[in-house]
C-alpha cells in the first residue's frame, strides 16, 4: 500500500472536561478519563478506517485551562503533524472552547485541521453526547475536506469555525452557535460538508512567558468607572466590552483616554454578535468618538476573541499601529491584506466533501 493509500491517521488528545468526568468519592464528577478511554467509548469507530493515537495532555475543568497549556500543546501538536497525522482532535471542556480554539486557531500553520470537541452532559448521565461529538470530530478531523480551515469546534454535527463560534447557553445540547455568519458546515451521514468557507486565515507567533496581562472590562449602567482605573492601571492591554455597538458612560471618557495613551485599549460589543461600528454616532462616549480617542475598534470579533488577540499579538510584540491593523483584519470590516504576520491563507474550498 502507497502512502497515499494509506487510512487517515488522527491524534486524539485529551484536556479533561465534562466530556471525561465521572462520580468523584467528594461527590458531584471531575475529570478522570483518559484519552484511550474516551476513543473506547465511541460506538462505530472501528467502522471507520481511521487509525487512531492518543494523548492524554491534561485532565482540567474547562475553566482552569491556561493560555500556556494550548501553547505547549501547539507545540506537541506540531510534532505530530510533522509526523504524518491527518488531523487532531483536541477534547476539554466546554466552558472555554470558544477562547481555546480560538488560541490553536492562531497559533496553528499548517493544512491539518485541528477539531475541538466536548460534551454538556457528563459520561453518568442518560443521553450523554460525548461519544457522537468525538465521533463527529473524529470524522471531520480525517477528511480532506477540512484541510486548510485552522482550527474548528465540533459538537451535534454543526462544523464552526473558531474565530466565530460562541457558547450561549449554560446547559443546551445546542448551546454553540456562530452568530455572525453561521456554521462553516455540518457532518451529514458521515461526510464533513462545508457550506460557509471563512474567508482566510490569521496566526501569530507561539507566546513565550511572562504572557501580558489583559483584562476585559465590561460596561453597565450606571458604573462610574472607578474600578475600571484600578484595573486599568495594572494590565498590559484592555478590552472594553461596550454597550450595543461600541458605547461607554461618558463618565470613562477621561479613564479611557489617558488609558489608551498608555497601553492598547480594544473597544467591542457586550452583545454578543454584531460589529462595533466606527462612524455612525458622534456623541461622547460614543463608538465614533472613542476611536478619535485611541481605542481599536474590533470588529466582528466578540469581547472574548477580542481578549485572545491582543494578548497573543502583545505577546508578539505588536505595536499600537499592528494592533490596528490587526483587528481591522481578524475583526472582518478592515483590510485583509494588513496583517502584520505572514498569514496562512486556505485553498478555495469547494461545497461539499468527504
Amino acid at each position: 500500500m502507497s502512502a497515499s493509500d494509506s487510512p487517515p491517521r488522527v491524534l486524539v488528545v485529551a484536556l479533561g472536561g465534562t466530556i471525561a468526568m465521572t462520580t468523584s468519592t467528594a461527590g458531584g464528577v471531575t475529570p478522570s478519563l483518559s484519552a484511550r478511554q474516551l476513543v473506547d467509548a465511541v460506538p462505530g469507530l472501528e467502522d471507520a478506517g481511521i487509525e487512531i493515537d492518543v494523548l492524554t495532555f491534561r485532565s482540567k475543568p474547562g475553566a482552569s485551562l491556561t493560555i500556556a497549556d494550548l501553547a505547549e500543546l501547539t507545540a506537541k501538536i506540531d510534532r505530530s503533524l510533522a509526523a504524518g497525522v491527518t488531523g487532531v482532535v483536541v477534547t476539554q471542556g466546554t466552558d472555554t472552547i470558544e477562547e481555546s480554539a480560538y488560541v490553536l486557531g492562531l497559533l496553528h500553520r499548517g493544512p491539518q485541521p485541528i477539531v475541538v470537541t466536548g460534551a454538556m452532559r457528563n459520561p453518568t448521565l442518560a443521553g450523554a453526547d460525548g461519544p457522537a461529538n468525538l465521533l463527529a470530530a473524529i470524522l471531520v478531523a480525517a477528511s480532506t475536506a477540512a484541510r486548510n480551515l485552522g482550527c474548528l469546534v465540533v459538537l451535534a454535527d454543526e462544523i464552526h469555525t473558531a474565530h466565530r463560534v460562541r457558547k450561549t447557553h449554560s446547559t443546551s445540547l445546542a448551546t454553540f452557535v456562530s452568530p455572525n455568519g453561521g456554521p462553516l458546515g455540518y457532518l451529514i451521514e458521515g461526510r464533513t460538508v462545508i457550506v460557509n468557507p471563512p474567508a482566510g486565515r490569521y496566526t501569530l507567533p507561539a507566546p513565550t512567558s511572562p504572557l501580558p496581562r489583559v483584562a476585559l472590562y465590561t460596561a453597565t449602567l450606571g458604573d462610574d468607572g472607578a474600578l475600571l482605573e484600578t484595573i486599568a492601571d495594572n494590565v498590559d492591554g484592555l478590552i472594553v466590552a461596550g454597550f450595543g455597538v461600541g458605547h461607554t458612560p461618558e463618565s470613562w471618557l477621561p479613564i479611557l483616554t489617558k488609558t489608551a495613551g498608555r497601553i492598547p485599549v480594544v473597544l467591542t460589543s457586550r452583545t454578543g454578535s454584531g460589529p462595533v461600528l466606527a462612524s455612525t454616532y458622534g456623541f461622547a462616549g460614543s463608538e465614533r468618538d472613542l476611536i478619535e480617542r485611541g481605542l481599536v475598534p474590533a470588529g466582528l470579533l466578540d469581547p472574548y476573541k477580542a481578549r485572545v488577540l491582543l494578548l497573543l499579538a502583545l505577546a508578539a510584540g505588536a505595536d499600537h499601529e499592528q494592533i490596528t491593523a490587526t483587528f481591522a483584519a481578524a475583526g472582518g470590516l478592515g483590510d485583509h491584506n494588513n496583517w502584520p504576520w505572514p498569514a496562512a491563507t486556505p485553498s478555495p474550498t469547494a461545497l461539499g466533501g468527504q
